[in-house]
């Protein structure tokens, strides 16, 4: 597509005012040293939390493998018991050696509270501890119930119980052994004290509001830390954790709200592999962001001052850019005032008062610079000298106000007259007016002078003083082509002055050439 040349010039780009510019950087910066912060704030906190997250699930990876080790070293216990009872049987010689074999056992592994076995009806038939209650029975326990009614032969892991013969907190490991025909036989039981968990739980700093706790993969809380008895055994199956997360993944870690105390908590978890449990080791989040919280405080604040301090500073940069903006707005103003005066002063100094030609200053200064450029160009020069006919008795009949009035309109007529911008019209002196034509020869002159005074003469101004009876004018006209050195600019206007006087002498309303030629109404 062919563009459009519109011969205008381009418009100059926009530019903003500099107070504009200084507000703007100044906002600009303030405002990218708060968002600067700001980022550098969240991704601290977003650091905390990652460290924290890896944080819990190392501290649940050692708990749930602490409750591995437990568990296993208790169920590696009952699974020689099962053989043995199974292949020896329960008579009296074999039940005395397993009692000697049980104490051991409990004096080799820590975490064991005591050992148990129970007949098919539920029986105490030998155990760890020094003398056996031969009267007691255990039928109603939830582990004996359990492996009664189930015969699968894995073990079996039993919600928090007091113990019978202690009093204490345990966790129950089960396991079933058979009759040779397959039949139930009875149960072998190792008890785990609780305390066991809690001494190594209590540990690790989880900080003021931190949790740490097993349960059974249907939700059943087997030990909790911070301990309280009424959590134990509670089922916390339609909690998030069994209820959201667990289903999707045995492993992993999240934030919610406890379902127990309500606190936000960065949750690691695990399912162990080989036993139905789960470990959970949470940090409140509160807590963990408490540093991270006061830092930012600090952070913001001084962030804060130092953007109000460069508000303050910028904007006191800003006045005084406006005030200088200001003040050169102000010079600008009484400079474009001056010039303004000053070429409204040197047009008066060029302008005549009363007719609004130039005066006869500009006159003398166009006449020396054209005369000399028709040198230079060896072009004609041509000048019009125009005289009011009997003026005086105009003046002395209407008056001198409405004499200056006449020669208002004559000269709103010689104006008109030319019509090359190097023309110029002026009030020479008095009642005469004078019209300078470069490039002008006597011919063309002649035509612009006689149209002026037909003009004149058909303005139809009363003059009773004038044979005509109204206002006319005489003209003078000469022109030549001037050489240097041998001519002069007062020659021209001497000559079209005689001109002048030749056209007065001879009956005046008429425009007479400096080569004697003339032409009459």
């Amino acid at each position: 597509m062919t563009a459009i040349n519109t011969g205008l010039p381009d418009p100059a780009p926009r530019k903003f005012p500099v107070t504009a510019l200084a507000t703007g950087f100044v906002i600009l910066v303030c405002a990218s040293l708060i968002l600067v912060q700001g980022w550098v704030t969240w991704r601290a906190r977003e650091v905390q939390l990652a460290e924290t997250e890896r944080a819990t699930s190392n501290l649940a990876r050692s708990i749930g493998q602490h409750a591995y080790d437990t568990i296993k070293g208790a169920d590696t216990v009952l699974v020689g018991l099962v053989e043995r009872l199974e292949v020896d049987g329960v008579t009296e010689p074999n039940l005395e050696r397993l009692h000697s074999l049980l104490v051991k056992r409990v004096q080799e592994l820590p975490q064991l509270h005591g050992l148990f076995v129970y007949d098919q009806d539920g029986r105490w038939i030998a155990n760890s501890q020094a003398t056996l209650n031969k009267n007691a029975n255990n039928s109603d326990r939830e582990y004996f119930i359990y492996h009664r009614e189930h015969t699968n032969r894995g073990v079996h892991i039993g919600p928090p119980i007091k113990s019978k013969s202690t009093g204490e907190w345990i966790i129950t490991v089960s396991r079933r052994f058979n009759n040779s025909d397959g039949s139930f036989a009875g149960v072998v039981l190792a008890t785990i004290n609780m305390s066991y968990f809690k001494t190594f739980y209590e540990q690790f700093d989880i900080g003021e509001t931190g949790a740490i706790f097993v349960a059974l993969t249907d939700g059943t809380i087997l030990l909790r830390r911070p301990f309280e008895e009424k959590s134990l055994g509670r089922n916390i199956g339609q909690f998030p954790l069994f209820r959201d997360y667990l289903p999707n993944a045995k492993v992993g870690t999240q934030t919610f709200t406890s379902g127990q105390d309500g606190i936000v908590r960065i949750n690691s978890y695990r399912q162990l592999d080989l036993y139905p449990l789960v470990v959970s080791a949470a940090l409140s989040r509160d807590e963990v962001l408490k540093e991270w919280k006061s830092d930012a405080i600090v952070h913001a604040i001084g962030v804060g001052c130092l953007a109000l301090g460069l508000a303050l500073i910028g904007s006191r940069l800003i006045r005084q850019i406006n005030l200088r903006v200001q003040a050169e707005a102000e010079l600008l103003k009484a400079r474009h005032s001056l010039e303004n005066l000053n070429r409204t002063l040197e047009k008066l100094a060029m302008q005549d008062g009363l007719t609004g030609l130039a005066n006869r200053r500009q006159f003398d200064i166009a006449l020396k610079d054209e005369f000399s450029r028709a040198m230079r160009n060896a072009s004609s020069l041509a000048l019009i000298m125009i005289d009011v006919d009997c003026f005086k008795q105009y003046n002395d009949i209407y008056g001198h106000a409405a004499g200056d009035e006449c020669l208002r309109e004559i000269s709103k007529v010689v104006a008109a007259g030319k019509h090359r911008p190097g023309d110029l019209s002026a009030r020479y002196g008095g009642e005469e007016l004078v019209i300078l034509l470069p490039g002008t020869d006597v011919t063309g002159a002649m035509k612009v002078a006689e149209n002026i005074r037909q003009a004149i003469y058909q303005l139809e101004l009363k003059h009773t003083g004038n044979s005509a009876g109204v206002v006319t004018i005489s003209a003078g006209i000469d022109a030549f082509v001037p050489v240097r050195e041998n001519n002069h600019a007062i020659e021209l206007i001497e000559a079209a002055d005689k001109a002048l006087y030749y056209a007065k002498s001879h009956g005046r309303n008429r425009v007479h050439a400096g080569n004697g030629e003339h032409k009459p109404v």
